[in-house]
């Protein structure tokens, strides 16, 4: 049974449960458990998530794997840009919908699917056992990816009758809920043709706007807006 994985990812209360000297041994045992990378590294828009990426950074470097900071994307840009750029894993700083005082961290494999429960239990034993790789013939390095949101945008576009979407000239609300989608959806939706309309869109990784879980209460505005236009 896993003792730090929950049903996705590892999460806890930021300073408290979740350090930073907790985020730095994990990672240890998670690039330990990658081998090699490059890994992709993302984080959300609450007010932990970039110094928390940095120390995965920095760790996977002690580790020797190079890595490259997508810097605030959502967790499917993250996951999709790890499978398409060619990354050999990736790491995404989130706790969802959990409340703001909370942060996490969330592996993603080769193929930017969420590690099995198989390899987390394998990273516990290498956390638990501190028998993270020590001493590498090298360091790693830290870059920037610029690419990851045009690859996920372009992406899911691909996939779709984008033509046929754009005749329909539709009209989209999107409550963006202070979260890291509003780097994404708006483009998405421009693409299509949308004329879109905006609540809560400005990142704040207090959630000022609504609740971060997307409940029926928390998602009235969006109802009401809905309606409206």
């Amino acid at each position: 049974m896993a003792k730090f994985f929950g049903t996705n990812g590892i999460r806890g209360v930021f300073s408290e449960d979740f350090s930073l000297e907790f985020v730095h041994d994990m990672t240890l045992a998670i690039a330990t458990y990658f081998k090699k990378g490059p890994i992709l590294v993302g984080y959300d828009g609450r007010e932990s998530s970039q110094i928390i990426a940095k120390v995965v950074c920095s760790a996977l470097n002690y580790s020797g794997l190079d890595c490259n900071n997508a810097g605030l994307v959502p967790t499917p840009c993250l996951e999709y840009a790890v499978r398409d750029l060619d990354y050999s894993g990736g790491i995404m700083i989130t706790a969802s919908h959990n409340p703001p005082q909370y942060n996490g961290i969330k592996p993603a494999a080769k193929d930017g699917v969420e590690i099995s429960r198989e390899d987390e239990l394998i990273i516990e034993d290498i956390f638990l056992n501190k028998s993270w790789i020590k001493n590498p013939s090298k360091w790693g390095t830290t870059g920037t990816e610029n690419k990851a949101i045009d690859v996920y945008v372009n992406g899911i576009i691909s996939h779709i009758d984008s033509q046929k979407i754009k005749s329909k000239n539709l009209k989209v609300v999107l409550d963006l809920g202070n979260g890291a989608q509003a780097v994404t959806a708006p483009i998405f939706c421009k693409l299509l043709g949308c004329e879109i309309f905006l609540i809560n869109e400005k990142i704040d990784g207090l959630f000022p706007g609504r609740g971060s879980e997307p409940t029926p209460q928390n998602l009235s505005e969006l109802s009401k807006s809905v309606r409206r236009n």
